[in-house]
Order: C-alpha cells, then structure tokens, then sequence
C-alpha cells in the first residue's frame, strides 16, 4: 500500500472532495493524518504570512536557517491554561453496545487544546457520557489547570451533577463519584448543559473512539 503525501491528500480535498471520500480514496489513512496534514499546511501558512508582514528593514542582514519545529506530544498540543473549556460526550451503538467517550478542551477563546477518545467496550450511553466529561477532567488535571467550565449535552449528567437530579443507577453511582471528587479539586467550575449541535467536536471524539479502538 503506498502511503500519500500531504501535498496529495491536500490536492484531493481542494478538489472539492469530501473528507470521507478522502478517506476511501488512500486507504489506510484515517482522520488523525488528515487532520495533521492540515496542521502542517496550515502552521505553513501562517508562516508565509508572517513573513510578509515583516518589514525588510527589520530583518536581520544574515540570518541562521529556521529550525525544524520539534514534534508535538502525542496527547498534548500546548502547555498549561489556568482556565479551559471541556466539552464531552458519550456514545453507545445499541445501548448498551460499542461504546466511546470524547472530550474536547480548548481556551477561554474557543483554540482547541486537546482532543481526546477513549474506547470503552460494550457499555451504555449513560457511562459514556460520564467517562468523557472523566478523561477530560483528568487530562485538565495533568496539565496543571485549575479552573474549568464544563459542556455536555447530557441534561441528565449535568443535572445530577448540578445536584438536581438524584443518580438512582447504582452503575452510575461511582461514576457520579468520581466526576465530582474530580471537579472539586479545580479553584472553580461551572458546568453547563449544552444542544448536541454545540457539542459536534466532542461526538465525533466519542464516536472516533468507537471506530478506531482508540
């Protein structure tokens, strides 16, 4: 099987074609190279521009060749926040079934941080949804931020953990457990319910996560 450049992965898809005939087009290619090809065509980018802003006079008369950025941890693409967002999801085809959570953590701003999958076996969508908003917590942890609001489409997980709702599942209840022992140790954290529509990022990890066994 040969492997594709990114230059042909990138003239594929400027082609108008779509990412997931992009993907039946190179086998073997899944969506993580895809989306690092367009990391790189795009930090390339953002490269030439800001050589073109840069005033001649300004440049130094000799300058040392660039230095070829040194490749970005595999789970991390920045360094600490003091604050994030996280957005999580869960998903269970068949419920229970094949299950997957996800979670997404970007700034205040809304620039992704990390995108996270973690696949779960055969389980339902309530313990999905659970798991992804725990990787994302625990991920936030790692990385030494310590104030965090929190996103789900899970009016029941929310709520629950909003102290609404009682948690009657005694499945559910160390799960409960743990996403609040997690959520207390940040200086502060608000969760909030959210449309599946603000959600997309964090589904397609979850489901990723099914598809790809990550």
């Amino acid at each position: 099987m040969v492997t594709p450049t990114d230059a042909e992965l990138l003239r594929h898809i400027a082609r108008q074609e779509g990412l997931e005939h992009t993907l039946r087009a190179f086998p073997g290619v899944n969506r993580s190279r895809l989306a690092e090809a367009l990391e790189r065509a795009a930090s390339a980018a953002e490269a030439l521009e800001s050589r073109k802003r840069t005033p001649a006079s300004a440049a130094p008369k000799t300058a040392a060749p660039p230095e070829r950025p040194s490749p970005a941890p595999k789970h991390s693409a920045v360094d600490a926040a003091e604050e994030v967002r996280i957005y999580s999801d869960g998903a269970a085809r068949g419920n229970p079934g094949p299950a997957g959570a996800g979670a997404v953590i970007t700034d205040p701003s809304g620039k992704v941080l990390e995108r996270l999958g973690k696949y779960l076996g055969r389980q339902t969508n309530n313990h999905a949804e659970y798991m992804g908003l725990i990787i994302g917590l625990e991920r936030a942890r790692e990385l030494g931020v310590r104030r965090v609001q929190i996103f789900a489409d899970s009016e029941l997980m929310i709520r629950q953990l909003q102290g609404r709702y009682q948690v009657k599942s005694a499945t559910l209840k160390p799960l409960y457990d743990r996403a609040r022992k997690l959520i207390a140790a940040f200086e502060k954290a608000t969760l909030t319910h959210v449309l599946r529509a603000q959600n997309a990022e964090a589904d397609e990890m979850s489901n990723r996560a099914i598809d790809e066994r990550m």
